[in-house]
């Protein structure tokens, strides 16, 4: 009886995407629109995200322009943003908000580094319960009867090799997020 890895194969890959969804939202030297992904504002009676009522564009390397697509929501926007606490400049004119973002200290260059580094800790952590899941999986086979000492053996050491290559896979996106800070 063959063992199917798919289940851990998914689970290391959506492992994989939430870090780099959640690096994503920590602030390099550059402004980049994912870093108002969490940004919500109250439009229409509801917490809206803020892509959803305007268009997040990058100005230039320090400013992101934001047009609403509605021009009664510009207040509610700005509020979010700034109860957001962002640590960014704000600006409003005719065509919408432009958000500014200063210069990172080598202070705050040095936290940010310490929170993707904490982000990558928990992804590596559910990586290591994903680990625990199959080879309690594998456990349960073996009890069953349906394979082999050597098969299950073999079977432990495939999937260490898939948890170790996705932890090498989040260990490399923590260094392309770290240079990114350190730019």
């Amino acid at each position: 009886m063959a063992y199917d890895f798919s289940k851990l194969k998914a689970n290391i890959k959506e492992t994989e995407e939430w870090l780099a969804r959640e690096l994503s939202s920590v602030r390099t030297g550059r402004a980049a629109p994912t870093l108002l992904d969490a940004v919500r504002a109250e439009a229409y009676d509801t917490y809206t995200p803020l892509r959803e009522l305007a268009s997040v564009s990058v100005e230039d390397a320090r400013t992101l322009r934001i047009i609403p697509w509605d021009m009664s929501l510009i207040k509610k926007i700005e509020k979010a943003i700034t109860e957001a606490n962002l640590g960014v400049g704000l600006s409003t004119d005719d065509q919408g908000l432009r958000v500014s973002f200063p210069e990172l200290t080598s202070e705050r260059r040095t936290q940010l580094s310490k929170i993707a580094g904490d982000k990558t800790e928990q992804a590596k952590v559910t990586l290591r319960s994903h680990r625990t899941d199959a080879l309690k999986a594998l456990e349960v086979a073996e009890k069953e009867g349906g394979m082999g000492k050597d098969e299950i053996t073999r079977l432990k050491a495939e999937v260490q090799k898939y948890i170790d290559a996705g932890s090498t896979t989040l260990v490399e996106t923590l260094k392309r997020k770290e240079s990114e800070i350190a730019q």
